[in-house]
């Protein structure tokens, strides 16, 4: 006979992880086992989406998947249990009462259930799950008791920290975005369940203050939204809800444009010899198997016009009241992907050669098509470009990535009539943007930026004589 010992030892559950330092929840996105198949140590088990991007778990022991504990479409908790594993399919039939309980049964008898390791549990993606996120917290709309549930879910959220008398509640996701924006959590009015400081709450008291009715009446509609897509008889509208990347874009775009204060200078430039020079590498064995085009070269004037002026590359610190001056270049590249709007960036640009940054720019915009950029390849971007030409607009006024200090908007490259040696001719002309933030960045240091990228686009010799 079976005992309760051995049958908790016969299956492991594999919980959802962190897969995003600070993340709290995941959507599960496709399955790729049912009940019954047999899966390996690194084998991929789901596709899950969460504020940054789509990426697959693979589970870390072997044996025969028993159960999935939530269905497609499911946003679940990081730390909560997502499929449990017979890892000892030969040991005989378990009996029904002995199997592996949902989630309220397990609490309901913790005693059958093997003492969990200290520390992080083990998994192929991401961070792990803290020991204390093995509660089941209480999912979005369930009803909190207290402030004193509440409190104890900010203290599981925290992993262990000790919570002093009084101190707001809020996810650290929320406190990190109250530290950007500037607002002391102590004055901002909570609306969530038990008293927990939302986004909502945050954004809203960082609005100006005439704008702070209109803040919590779209707040209350965000609330009331349904949890799935929903269309009006007519077909006239229709209610998409908001999450994942795109609930990300939205917070990470509104933060940024009322925190930064955004200044946007154009230039138009003739490019003529870039283009000319893009066609000539194209034929350089030196560049074989790299993918050469425009934005390559766009990509190294920038490199350029930052080394010639540093301090754009730097970050707001509005805690500590610095500037901090970065001396390396995460370039990020926006990318359009089905999910959304992602920008990942390739780390230490400034110190790769053409085709290494065409190398790394090929496989960056590869990757964010397929939907598989990870969340660290998103982080740590220090300045960025948009590439909008690529849809024939001619510019735009691009909001800069939170924490960073400047993006260049790039547009169409056209042929059009320019005067060139006294002459009118046809020469491929394109205007560029640069956004940066005026707290750190001044119109002269912003000027002179925009002004060396196009001096290089117009003369691509400079990336020899400035180097």
């Amino acid at each position: 006979m079976t005992t309760m010992t051995e049958t908790s030892a016969r299956f492991r559950e594999f919980k959802m992880p962190d897969v995003g330092e600070g993340l709290t929840e995941a959507e599960i996105l496709k399955w790729f086992v049912q009940p019954g198949d047999t899966v390996t140590d690194g084998q991929v088990v789901c596709e899950v989406e969460t504020a940054k991007a789509a990426v697959e778990l693979p589970i870390p022991f072997d044996g025969v998947v028993h159960e999935l504990r939530f269905p497609e479409g499911t946003t679940v908790d990081v730390g909560e249990v997502i499929i449990a594993v017979d890892v000892a399919p030969g040991s005989g039939d378990v009996p029904a009462a002995a199997q592996p309980a949902a989630a309220p049964a397990a609490q309901a008898a913790p005693e059958a259930q093997p003492e969990a390791p200290k520390g992080r549990q083990p998994v192929l993606v991401g961070y792990g799950v803290a020991e204390t996120s093995t509660k089941r917290r209480a999912r979005k709309g369930a009803q909190v008791p207290g402030p004193a549930a509440a409190a104890l879910q900010a203290e599981l959220n925290g992993h262990g920290a000790k919570l002093p008398e009084n101190r707001p509640l809020a996810k650290p996701p929320v406190r990190k975005l109250a530290k950007d924006l500037g607002i002391d959590l102590a004055t901002v009015v909570p609306t969530g369940d038990g008293g927990v400081i939302t986004r909502e709450d945050v954004h809203a008291a960082a609005a100006p203050a005439p704008a702070a009715a209109p803040a919590r009446a779209e707040e209350a509609v965000a609330v009331a939204e349904p949890v799935a897509v929903v269309a009006d008889p007519a077909g006239r509208e229709t209610r998409i809800p908001v999450k994942g990347v795109r609930k990300a874009i939205a917070q990470a775009m509104v933060g940024s444009a009322f925190t930064a204060p955004h200044v946007t200078e154009f230039v138009t430039v003739d490019v003529t010899r870039t283009m000319k020079l893009v066609s000539e590498l194209k034929e350089d064995k030196d560049m074989a198997g790299v993918r050469v085009n425009p934005l390559l070269i766009i990509a190294k004037a920038l490199l350029v016009a930052i080394r010639r002026n540093p301090g754009v590359n730097a970050a707001w610190d509005e805690a500590a009241q610095e500037i901090v001056q970065k001396h390396y270049v995460n370039l990020g590249i926006a990318a359009a992907t089905p999910r959304g709007l992602i920008v990942p960036n390739i780390k230490d640009a400034h110190a790769k050669t053409l085709p290494q940054l065409g190398e790394a720019l090929s496989e960056l915009v590869s990757t964010a098509r397929e939907g598989r950029t990870s969340p660290a390849a998103m982080a740590g971007g220090t300045v960025t470009i948009t590439n909008v030409g690529v849809f024939g607009v001619d510019t735009g006024t691009p909001i800069l990535n939170p924490g960073e200090s400047a993006i260049l908007a790039v547009g169409a490259i056209k042929l059009q009539p320019w005067v060139h040696k006294g002459k009118v001719k046809p020469r491929q002309v394109t205007t560029l943007a640069l956004s940066f933030d005026h707290r750190l960045v001044d119109g002269e240091l912003g000027s002179k930026v925009l002004a060396d990228v196009a001096a290089v686009l117009e003369q691509p010799k400079r990336l020899i004589t400035w180097s």
